[in-house]
Parts: structure tokens; sequence; C-alpha cells
């Protein structure tokens, strides 16, 4: 199990750090909202879990380890995996998380792109209790990480499909942002301003 990496940022995408650690590249997939954080040649350190699969071993990296801590926690429901639980926390931040899960909020929950109601109601049953044990305020808001269009219209667009949107919704969110007053130009602002679009 590879708990954490601690090296240089060689490459930052939308979703996902490429590593440098020993001389060997480690791609590790995060959310907008950490890839954000991140910056090409300086050192990085990232909090990781490792998913071992039959034919892959992939890396999650957080910031913090609040995020991790959530992101190992939601996949002890059934159903959830790695990607459904690296959508929620590229939607909501964790505290708004571990909030609807404490006060059944399922219309929070079900803003997370392949969280239907079934999935939301199983969420609630399976964690509230644990979430309420370890002491979080249900009355936190639910707020969503920010997220617009041409070349960076594009690059946002795919971001949001391989987080679980559909091609439409990415591209009316993009439309959206990219056509309101003052509308940002940068991949990672445009990306923001998407996901709190998708996530009303």
């Amino acid at each position: 199990m590879i708990a954490s990496v601690r090296g240089t940022a060689r490459h930052v995408g939308l979703d996902h750090v490429v590593v440098e650690v020993g001389g060997v590249g480690l791609l590790v997939h995060t959310t907008p909202a950490t890839a954000t954080e991140c910056r090409t040649g300086d050192e990085v350190t990232l909090e990781t879990t490792m998913v071992v699969r039959e034919e892959s071993l992939t890396l999650y990296g957080f910031r913090r380890t609040a995020e991790k801590a959530l992101f190992e926690q939601v996949q002890t429901v059934s159903g959830v995996g790695p990607r459904l639980a690296l959508a929620m926390l590229s939607v909501h931040a964790p505290d708004a998380v571990r909030a609807a899960i404490a006060r059944a909020d399922l219309a929070a929950l079900t803003k997370v792109p392949g969280i239907g109601r079934k999935s939301a109601e199983r969420l609630v049953l399976e964690l509230k209790d644990k979430i309420l044990v370890a002491g979080v305020d249900p009355g936190v808001g639910v707020t969503a990480p920010s997220v617009p269009e041409d070349a960076v219209s594009q690059q946002v667009r795919s971001a949001l499909e391989g987080l679980g949107w559909s091609a439409r919704q990415a591209g009316d969110a993009v439309e959206r942002v990219t056509g309101a007053p003052g509308a940002p130009s940068e991949v990672s602002a445009v990306l923001r301003a998407a996901l709190r679009e998708l996530g009303r």
C-alpha cells in the first residue's frame, strides 16, 4: 500500500498529477480542486490510496487526510467505488459530504453524477451514525467547488465527462459558464465554475 507520495510535480492535469518519486513518474488521480493546488515543477506531497485490480494498480491522491479518509469511508458502502467516491469529493467538500449524510440531504447527494436516490439513501443508512459519532455538525452547508469553452472548453468538458456527467450536461454547464458576464478564461477556473453550475 502506498500511503503517500512526495516529489516533483512533472505534469498537472485537470484531474490528475504526475509526481516524480525517485526517478519514477507516478500518475495520481485527484479531484480538480486538488490538481489546481499543484504547480508543475514544485514539490508536492499527496496522501494516497492505492486501488488494486486484477488488471491495474491505481493511485488516488489528496492534499488533506480528511479527504482521503472520506474517500475510503464512502467506499465501504455497497455500490460505491473509487471513481464515484472521487466524484463526490469533486462536487462537494468533505465537510459538506459528511453534513449531507448526517442530515439525510438526498438532494445534495444526488447532485453527484452516478448517485441516484437509492444510492443516496444507502449512503445515509450505512454512514449516518458513523458520521454523527465523529462529531460532524449536520448544519454545515453543502457547497460545491467551483466550474466553461474552445481549447479550454473542450478540456473542461472532457474532465466533466470523466467525472461522470453526460456530454450534454457537460456541454450545457460549460456554455452557461463561458457565456456569463466576466466569465473566467483559465481551464481550472472554468472547471470550478462548471462544477458549481452542475451542483445547483
